[in-house]
């Protein structure tokens, strides 16, 4: 049984409102805005039992559209990096919106995350819809999204449909930041990934290449504490990991990436996904930017696993196939699978 609850809506400072809604099934609770999808809280038990929020947020639409740092949004219409904010296909040129050095990143500066997406009621959570018209932010045809979140025992499912009537890359992500024990940082949190290979990158972040994990600071197999190693010289350049891991062998059903799990509280997030890569990002950027309770938040504040299609793959055919390019008539399917654990007292 999942009890719904209607919230105050917060006015949106650019015309209209933002709806709020609650969803809880006994075990996790989940609040969810129409702006950007965004889930701006996610309560989940720990050793002892005691729901408490594992997300970082904001406390308004003012705040949630004042920072550039994604939290808890839906990055689209297509996530990561796009090199040059350029694309070609079949013969046409398109200039996307450039925004993060040369690339345009998670669809441009006014992407899905800002958007008011519609928001309704499901059996077991809510459904947000959304239409993207054709040159928003300089993608081609109108895209239309269904966006699912559900809840069912421990888990929390995000699956994302979505159509266009004109050839277009789509690669849509779950944005948020997640901080299992409620510490400043995620230097006590521990990461393990079952992916072998990642992704080699320029110095704007644009893939170069797949190379193994084996013997590199990039092989997780085995959890590691993330404050051991996102100061490290090899990280330097992004002040952290802010990698794109190849999923082993994707085939479209839901594989295993890994787990996020802190030994503080007990908790662990085991994340599975239909999608061919996951982009694990450990906040390196986000000191400064105004949190909940108006609070400043910290460089590794929270990690962020984004399962995603490949960045940069609609200029990268050759190294990682076409499959990005949707076309009409074929619906683009994402869903991932957030279990949620938690370690006895």
């Amino acid at each position: 049984m999942v009890r719904f609850s209607v919230l105050d809506p917060w006015t949106d400072p650019r015309g209209g409102e933002i709806e709020r809604v609650r969803i809880d099934n006994g075990i996790l609770a989940l609040e969810v805005i129409s702006l950007g999808g965004i889930i701006r809280a996610l309560w989940t038990p720990d050793k002892h039992g005691e729901r408490a929020n594992i997300v970082l947020g904001c406390d308004s639409a003012e705040d949630y559209l004042t920072q550039s740092a994604h939290l808890g949004a839906i990055a689209g219409r297509f996530a990561n990096r796009i090199a040059n904010g350029k694309m070609h296909y079949q013969g046409q040129d398109y200039q996307l919106d450039v925004n993060q050095a040369t690339n345009c990143l998670h669809g441009g500066r006014e992407g899905f995350n800002r958007k008011n997406w519609h928001l309704g009621q499901l059996p077991d959570g809510v459904r947000l819809t959304l239409m993207s018209p054709d040159g928003d932010m300089g993608f081609p045809g109108n895209c239309t999204v269904q966006l699912d979140y559900r809840l069912a025992g421990n888990n929390l499912y995000v699956e994302i449909l979505a159509s266009v009537d004109k050839a277009c890359p789509v690669s849509l992500t779950q944005h948020s930041y997640f901080n299992l024990d409620g510490s400043e940082t995620n230097h006590e949190h521990l990461m393990q990934i079952d992916a072998k290979r990642y992704l080699t990158m320029n110095d704007v972040s644009v893939p170069t290449g797949i190379a193994e994990t084996t013997g590199s600071i990039f092989d997780l197999s085995q959890p590691i504490r993330l404050g051991d190693k996102l100061h490290a010289t090899e990280l330097a350049s992004t002040r952290g990991y802010d990698h794109c891991y190849m999923m082993n062998d994707p085939d479209g059903s839901l594989a295993r990436f890994g787990c996020l799990s802190s030994p503080v509280s007990g908790r662990a997030m085991t994340v599975y996904t239909n999608q061919p890569s996951v982009q694990l990002y450990c906040a390196n950027f986000l000191d400064g930017t105004v949190g909940r309770n108006q609070q400043i938040l910290n460089q590794h504040h929270g990690v962020c696993l984004e399962p995603q299609m490949l960045p940069d793959s609609p200029n990268q055919g050759e190294r990682f196939g076409d499959d990005v390019w949707l076309v009409p008539g074929k619906v683009y399917h994402h869903i991932s699978r957030y279990q949620f654990d938690a370690d006895d007292a």
